[in-house]
Formats: C-alpha cells, structure tokens, sequence
C-alpha cells in the first residue's frame, strides 16, 4: 500500500475538499479542523466515535463553519475529498487509509502541516521512555536562557495555532511519538537537533512489528543532513546501531565525547573547558538525571551557555503525570506517574522509591508487549500491588509462574486483577500504613479504563481528593 503524500503550498487548500479522519479529544484535532477551515477548505470530520463522546472537541468548533460531521460509524466511506488528514492514533492498516492509496488521494497529518510551513528551528525528541520530561526540560533550559521557544508535538499541545507567531531564529521543541515519525516519514525531514533517550518495544498493537516500530523511530535521524545533530543515549545498546548523516553527540554513564556529557551517580560532569555543572533537580530518580543530561547536551548544541542549562534544569518542577507528588493522606505519600504507559518507565519510577515502602497501582491496556521484567520488579519492589485494566490478568499469571512452587519465600502482595480503577485505588490504600508511598505508574496505555492517560491521572488524583474531604466532613 503506497501513501501518496501531500506538500502543502500559499493558498492550496481554498476550495478543497478535505477529510479529517479521527478528530479525538486532545487539542490536536480541533487544532487541525480549525487550521484548514481558516485556510478556505471544505472539512469532513469521520470518528468512529458518538458525538456524546467528542462533546469537548465539539463545543470547540462549534464556530466553524463549512465543516460536515461524520460521527460514530464504525465502518464509514471515504467521502469525496481531495485530501485525507489522519490523526496519530489511526493504525495504518484503517480501512480508509487503504482507500485512500487506491484512490491515490494524498494523505497528511497535523505534525506534517506544522512541520512544512514552520519557519523556526526545531529540537525534535523521541524514545520509548523519558521523551516527554527530556522536551520539557529543553524547553524549560532555552526559557531560562531568555531565547524565543515553543514547546509542542505528542507532549499535546498542537503548535498550527500559533504558527503565524513562530520565527525563524526560534527554537520549536518537538515531542515525537512513533506515529508522528511514521508519518514524518512520508516528507522526508528530520529535525536540526534530534535527541533519542532510548529504545524499546512499545506499541506493537499499532505498529504490528518491532521491525516497524524501529523504522518509524529511526526517521528522526534518517533524513538529517551533515549540519545536523544527533545527541544519542550511549548507555542503549540498540542506539549504537542507528545511522544519520549528522553529528553524533553521546550522553550516558560512560560517554567519552567532546563536549562529554555523562550523569555519574548522584551528580552531572558537563566537562568542556574545565567546566562542571551539577544542577540540584526537582524531580526524583535516576532515570530523570539522565533525561537531563540529554536536554543539557541538546542545548549546549543550540549555543546555551553553562549557567543557563544550571538555572533552567533547577527550575523544572516536573510534568503532570509525571512522578507529579499529589499529597499526603494519614502519612501516606501520593504520587501520580499516569504517564508511564511502558514497563521500563514503570521499572524507572519503581527505582525512584527504592527506599521507600512502596504500595503500587498497575496494569492497563495491551500493547502486545513483554512485561515480564515488569511483573518480577514489582514483586521484589513493592509492598503490595493492585493490578487493573486488560493486562490486570496476564501479569497475574505471569505472577503464578515466576513464583513458582517455592511457597515460602516472601513476596509481595499482589491483588487479583481489579474490577474498576476506584476498587485498585481503595484496595491500595487498605494495604498501606503511615510512611508508605502509594503510587500511580501503570506501565501500561489507559485506553481499555480511560480516554487517556490524562484522565487516569486525573481520575487518581480525583480519589486522593476524596479521602481527604471525607476526613475533613467526619
């Protein structure tokens, strides 16, 4: 199946008729429909989804005119279009998306649009864990360093509102999601400087094949030329084997490049010129040291000086959803790290509260991935966990056979797979004592429970809220 792509050119899309496929509930889609609206094309919305559903996105276009909505048909036609413009999240399987290359009818996407008409200069950043804290670190640096910067892509903010705004001495600061790269792909463009934090198997559901998943990640260094760089984890053997024609800068423990980089224990060494840095961070772990050596080495790149990278990296106060501390209960310390939708950023949090007892809530949608690592850190990890969502049964299983005939060892507590997200939150908190950290950080994608990661998050923190409003009505 071949997708033909499409180049947007000044006033190309007046008078078009052009099909939005997924409009969803992030930003990104209504972003889009708005983009084109404002630019003379005539839209039709196709979601899979009701309309009682897509209320939020909806009520936000409520203003746009010459837009025909196509909602809740699990098997819709394409209708008569010039153009298809296809949300991340549609696997590129979709029935429409077939019609589309039959019909050769040129395909597109919100970060393709953006990406083509952007004037500025972008930091674009990929992994399979860490991309989205590492973004917003960059971002929060070139801030601190009082340069002009946009922070956007799969960390959800669509930048199409603002592009008018954007100019060409800024620095645009991309998170990007394997679907976005996979349709990156399509135009040939890599960003300026790329930052890969690592890799490794992760929507497999979507992209069928690891061999696919790889290829589309690899497009934020296929397309690079000799002026770009390439700032790469050395402590991921599977980095070692991917190509670009820019230059390659490492970051990791053992990096040995100049200017070299490395996170050494508890401290950074940003060695260029005799110079060390070591920026006092908010935000716990090891994993998160090493996200910010990745951001101080992109920014070194983009001219920052030493003691902005500092400043910058001790202002950042973490992300929502993050390893985000929520509050304390009875001396039970809550945290919501909803964000983590792979085994390995859960493992990450997991070692976060290696000195703490730790009370775990896991568990979500199936990505087709291994979480068999998952399953035995959380056993030697935690005091107790509560398993949820599709993957509640599997790592339970997978629990029985690790665990074996051997009885009498000691080892967590671990729930039966839990019928609701508030029965794992109440049987978590049954489980802990004062001192204890309760923790959100599923390893898994929400969408079998949620819309969203944002809505479990939001969901957690909603409990917490509660039990200290029924303290307070007693």
């Amino acid at each position: 199946m071949r997708i033909l792509p499409y180049f947007i050119q000044n006033e190309d899309l007046v008078g078009k008729h052009v099909a939005v496929l997924g409009l969803g509930k992030f930003g990104g889609g209504v972003a889009t429909v708005r983009f084109l609206v404002e630019r003379g094309a005539r839209v039709t919305v196709i979601d899979a989804k009701p309309a009682q559903a897509l209320q939020a996105s909806l009520q936000e276009l409520k203003d746009c005119s010459d837009v025909t909505f196509q909602l809740g048909d699990q098997s819709p036609g394409l209708p008569d279009t010039d153009l298809l413009v296809v949300n991340p999240a549609i696997p590129p399987g979709h029935a429409l998306l077939r019609e589309a290359a039959r019909q050769q009818i040129p395909v597109t996407s919100e970060i393709e649009l953006f990406w083509q008409l952007n004037p500025g200069r972008v930091i674009g950043v990929t992994g399979s864990n860490g991309k989205s804290t590492t973004t917003a670190m960059i971002h929060c640096i070139l801030k601190a360093a009082g340069k002009r910067c946009w922070l956007g892509g799969n960390i959800g903010i669509s930048l199409l509102p603002v592009l008018e705004q954007v100019q060409s001495e800024d620095w645009v600061v991309l998170e990007l999601s394997s679907f976005q790269l996979d349709a990156l792909n399509r135009i040939h463009v890599s960003p300026k400087i790329a930052v890969v934090t690592n890799f490794s198997p992760n929507h497999l559901d979507w992209h069928q094949t690891l061999a696919h998943y790889r290829q589309a990640k690899q497009t934020i260094l296929r397309w690079q030329t000799g002026s770009d760089v390439a700032v790469l984890n050395q402590d991921d053997p599977e980095l070692h084997t991917w190509h670009t024609r820019g230059n390659i800068l490492d970051f990791g423990t053992h990096a040995e490049l100049d200017p070299d980089l490395v996170v050494d224990q508890e401290q950074f060494l940003f060695k260029e010129k005799m110079v060390s840095l070591t920026p006092r961070l908010k935000v716990p772990g090891a994993h998160n040291r090493t996200n910010a050596a990745a951001a101080m080495l992109a920014c070194r790149v983009a001219g920052i000086a030493h003691h902005d990278l500092k400043r910058g990296l001790e202002s950042f106060t973490g992300l929502p959803h993050r390893l985000e501390f929520i509050g304390e209960y009875q001396q039970r310390k809550f945290y919501n790290d909803s964000l983590a939708t792979t085994p390995e950023s859960a493992i990450c949090a997991l070692k976060a509260f290696q000195d703490d007892p730790l009370i775990l809530l896991a568990g979500g949608s199936n990505k087709q991935v291994d979480l068999t690592e998952f399953v035995a850190q959380l056993q030697s990890q935690t005091k107790a966990t509560a398993l949820m969502g599709q993957t509640g049964k599997l790592m339970h299983d997978s629990l029985q056979v690790q665990r074996g005939s051997d009885q009498n060892k000691k080892y967590a507590l671990i729930s039966q797979p839990q019928a609701t997200f508030e029965a794992a939150f109440d049987w978590a908190f049954q489980q802990s004592a004062p001192g204890d950290v309760i923790l959100l950080s599923p390893g898994c994608a929400s969408y079998d429970w949620f819309s969203s990661f944002v809505e479990r998050g939001e969901r957690f923190i909603a409990l917490f809220r509660r039990l200290s409003t029924h303290d307070e009505s007693d």
